[in-house]
């Protein structure tokens, strides 16, 4: 008896402007909500898409959300590195553009992130490994480009720093309720990330 076809195979993919515009919707949804209360049902109503569409890409929740957190655009000190020749340019240039914390419909929906990564350990798990991970693995990288070219000292710990910006800018707007703006994230480098960058220089 030969095999059935596999059914991702045989089911049209949704891919491009359509994709897209689901995966916004899961983010407008996402941050209206909460996680708790999202479901394939009102991210396909607010998509103006049927159900079926959705499970032709995704098959549940946690991957449709993840997705929408993990657009490409979302990434670029990964898939396109910033490179100023500064530390302070590279930090600019990651952090208030596409991807960066002034991109405003991933940091609206920060909130219910928080809560999703308390709450479903699956989500948790997916979210460190899809998302974290790979913008943690960029900002690492300017700082470790940044340590090459001399602008910070050799004691410093770059996995202790490289966190730091995202982690203050993101406790004030979540505490605080100051949201993220290119002034404050260039405030935080300029007071916060670069004197701590050169702690123990000459």
């Amino acid at each position: 008896m030969s095999p059935q076809p596999d059914a991702t195979q045989t089911r049209p993919r949704v891919e491009g402007d359509r994709e897209a515009e689901i995966l916004e919707a899961t983010l407008d949804v996402l941050a209206e909500v909460g996680y708790d209360r999202v479901t394939m049902d009102a991210v396909a109503a607010r998509a103006k898409a049927s159900k079926a569409t959705l499970y032709r890409r995704w098959n549940g929740k946690v991957s449709l959300v993840i997705d929408a957190l993990h657009q490409g655009h979302h990434h670029p000190a990964v898939e396109e590195p910033v490179d100023t020749g500064t530390l302070r340019g590279d930090l600019i240039g990651a952090f208030c553009g596409h991807g960066g914390l002034t991109d405003k419909p991933e940091v609206a929906a920060f909130g219910a992130i928080l809560t999703a990564i308390l709450r479903d350990a699956d989500f948790a798990e997916a979210f460190r490994r899809e998302v974290l991970a790979p913008k943690l693995a960029g900002t690492t990288s300017l700082f470790e480009r940044a340590k090459a070219r001399g602008e910070i000292s050799e004691d410093v710990d770059i996995e202790l720093l490289a966190p730091a910006l995202a982690a203050i800018v993101l406790h004030r707007f979540v505490l605080v309720g100051e949201p993220p703006t290119q002034d404050l994230i260039t405030n935080v480098i300029d007071q916060i990330i670069l004197p701590a960058a050169m702690v123990g220089r000459s």
